[in-house]
C-alpha cells in the first residue's frame, strides 16, 4: 500500500445479494494504523444477519456476515457461540474452523493467543516466514500471514466475534511491563504489538491504543439471555512470583509466600471493581466471564506435596480468591468461566477455598482445547484429575474448539475435538458433552 489516506467504501445490506442496502459510507483509513478500518454501524435491527463489504477504488472486497445482538432486556430463547483459543500456525492446520463453520453459531469467542510471536513444538507442517516480530511492521506481517490461511478467513466471515488477547500476541509469559527476559525496550514492543493487534481484529475504535496501553476488556448483553465479560489478565497483572533468577515469566514453584501475597492482582484493581459491579447489577439469565486461562487450581505435583504454575490463577491466588468470594457473594445467575491459554480441555468446579473440601461452588468452568497448539500428554492429565477433585474432566492430546447453546433454562457445552490436526481435511467428532441446569451449579454429562 502506497503511504496515503484512503477512502474505503462500505456497505451493510439485509440479504447476500446485496439488493438491499440499508447502510452505507466512505471509512478515511490511514497508513497510521496499517490502512484498517474499525466501522461501527448504528439503527440495525437487533437479533438480525447482516451482510457486508468493503470497496476501495475498483477492488471489492468478499462478502462478510454478521449478526446484531438482540436489543436490551429483550425476551430471547437462545445463543449459540463456540469459543477457541492458542492457534500456532506452524503445529497444524486451521481445519477446526472449517468444522466450526457447519456449526450454524451466532457468535464466536476467541479467548487468547491468535497469533505466535515464537516458533516452538515438534513436528512442523508449515513454518513461520520471519523470526520473532518486535517491530510494528513485523507484527503486522506476522498477522497477515495467519490471516492468509481460508478457513479463519472463512470463519470470520460468517460470524461476529468478541476477543480477547493472551501473551503470544506480544511475547510469551509478559506481565504488565515486564517481559520473561526482562527486555529493557518491552514497553516499546509492547506498544507495536497492541497496535498491530488492533488493526487486525475487530474491536471498537474505543479500544484504540494510546501508546502501549488499550481498554480491552469490555461487556457484551444479548437481550436478557445473557452477558459476555471480556477480560484482560495480561495488561495491569502483577509481576510474576518467585521467578528464576535474572529472569521474568513463568515457574513451577512449590514454596512460594509472594504467591499468596494478598495484594496480588491478575486483573488490576480498577478491572477487578468494574466486573464486580457488572456481575452485582446484571439482569441476564447467563453471566459469562470469558478470560484466557484455567481458573480452577491446579496442582501440578503428584503426592501429598503441592506446587503451582505461576503463570495461570495459581500464580495469583489471593485474586481469585477474590473474584470467587464476590460471585458467592453478589449471587449473579448462572456464572460461567470460559478460558483457553493450556492447550487442554477442562470442566472444573470454581469455588472460594479449592483445598477445602466444604467450600461452596460458585460457578462452573469449561476451558477450551486449543485450535493447534499442542497441549499436555495423558500421563499429565491424568495427574492433574488425581491431585485436584473439583477438576471434573481432562483431555489434552486433541485439538479443537468448544460449542455452547444457551437457552433458559439451560446450556449445553460440548468438546469438539479432531481427529488429526496435521490435516487440513482432519474429521471431527464430539469428545464430550455436558450441560448446566439453570439455578444449578455444576455439570453432569450429556
Amino acid at each position: 500500500m502506497q503511504d496515503q489516506i484512503v477512502d474505503l467504501r462500505w456497505e451493510v445490506a439485509v440479504d447476500e445479494s446485496f439488493r438491499s442496502i440499508v447502510q452505507h459510507g466512505v471509512a478515511n483509513v490511514a497508513p497510521e494504523l496499517g490502512h484498517s478500518a474499525h466501522v461501527e454501524v448504528n439503527n440495525l435491527n437487533a437479533a438480525t444477519w447482516y451482510w457486508y463489504r468493503f470497496m476501495a477504488g475498483d477492488a471489492v472486497s468478499r462478502t462478510g456476515r454478521t449478526r446484531t445482538s438482540p436489543a436490551d432486556g429483550s425476551n430471547n430463547e437462545r445463543l449459540r457461540f463456540a469459543f477457541a483459543s492458542c492457534q500456532q500456525y506452524e503445529q497444524g492446520y486451521y481445519s477446526a474452523y472449517r468444522h466450526m463453520a457447519r456449526e450454524n453459531l451466532d457468535l464466536v469467542v476467541f479467548l487468547g493467543d491468535y497469533i505466535y510471536e515464537s516458533s516452538w513444538g515438534r513436528a512442523h507442517v508449515r513454518k513461520h516466514d520471519a523470526g520473532e516480530p518486535y517491530t510494528l511492521d513485523a507484527y503486522r506481517d506476522r498477522y497477515a500471514l495467519y490471516k492468509n490461511d481460508p478457513d479463519l478467513q472463512r470463519m470470520h466471515a460468517l460470524a461476529p466475534w468478541l476477543v480477547t488477547w493472551d501473551d503470544h500476541e506480544v511475547n510469551n509469559d509478559y506481565a504488565n511491563d515486564r517481559s520473561q527476559d526482562l527486555d529493557p525496550e518491552f514497553i516499546a514492543r509492547r506498544a507495536a504489538a497492541y497496535q498491530a493487534y488492533y488493526e487486525h481484529m475487530p474491536l471498537a475504535p474505543r479500544a484504540l491504543p494510546d501508546g502501549s496501553s488499550s481498554l480491552l476488556y469490555d461487556r457484551f448483553a444479548f437481550g436478557d439471555l445473557a452477558t459476555f465479560y471480556m477480560l484482560d489478565d495480561r495488561q495491569y497483572r502483577a509481576y510474576h512470583a518467585c521467578p528464576k533468577a535474572g529472569r521474568g515469566g513463568s515457574n513451577v514453584v512449590a514454596d512460594c509466600v509472594e504467591r499468596i501475597a494478598p495484594e496480588r492482582s491478575m486483573l488490576g484493581v480498577q478491572q477487578e471493581a468494574w466486573l464486580k459491579d457488572g456481575l452485582a447489577h446484571t439482569r441476564s439469565r447467563w453471566n459469562i466471564i470469558a478470560q484466557q486461562t484455567l481458573m480452577a487450581q491446579r496442582d501440578v505435583k503428584q503426592g501429598s506435596e503441592q506446587a503451582f504454575w505461576t503463570d495461570g490463577w495459581d500464580g495469583y491466588p489471593a485474586a481469585r480468591t477474590r473474584l470467587l468470594t464476590d460471585i458467592a457473594d453478589v449471587k449473579p445467575p448462572n456464572p460461567l468461566v470460559i478460558s483457553g491459554d493450556v492447550h487442554s480441555a477442562w470442566v472444573s468446579d470454581l469455588k472460594p477455598e479449592f483445598d477445602n473440601a466444604k467450600s461452596a461452588v460458585v460457578a462452573i468452568e469449561f476451558c477450551g482445547t486449543s485450535i493447534t497448539s499442542q497441549g499436555p500428554s495423558a500421563k499429565q492429565v491424568q495427574v492433574f484429575l488425581d491431585e485436584n477433585p473439583h477438576l471434573r474432566y481432562g483431555n489434552g492430546e486433541q485439538r479443537g474448539y468448544t460449542t455452547v447453546d444457551l437457552q433458559r433454562g439451560a446450556c449445553t457445552v460440548t468438546v469438539r475435538a479432531l481427529e488429526n490436526v496435521r490435516r487440513q481435511d482432519s474429521a471431527i467428532s464430539t469428545a464430550a458433552a455436558f450441560v448446566v441446569e439453570s439455578g444449578r451449579p455444576g455439570a453432569h454429562k450429556a
